[in-house]
């Protein structure tokens, strides 16, 4: 069974307001058991458009993946992430092992 990311790109239109979805996302990652892969940083944008940040988080596995996007605590998190960014986001297959 092959691990599964999270994949978003976010553009933040509130950098006060945005704080407050960070704090809110660590719950429903920790019970999920993620790891962040990528988290910010610089990038060079070599093909097609961007957002200003990018993020990569690793599961177990895709029903973790999902479950973990499916679940109250996170779709809260979505709801607050939601009123200060603009994101857009995939869940995505890594490599079967």
């Amino acid at each position: 069974m092959s691990k599964a990311y999270w994949v978003v790109r976010v553009s933040v239109r509130d950098e006060q307001g945005y704080p407050e979805y960070i704090a809110a996302v660590g719950a429903p990652l920790r019970k999920f058991d993620a790891k962040f892969i990528v988290r910010g940083g610089t990038f060079t944008t070599m093909e097609g458009t961007a957002r200003e940040r990018n993020v990569v988080i690793e599961f177990r596995d895709r029903a973790t993946a999902i479950a973990c996007y499916e679940s109250p605590e996170y779709q809260s998190a979505k709801a607050i992430r939601q009123k200060y960014a603009d994101a857009d986001f995939i869940i995505i297959d890594g490599i079967a092992d």
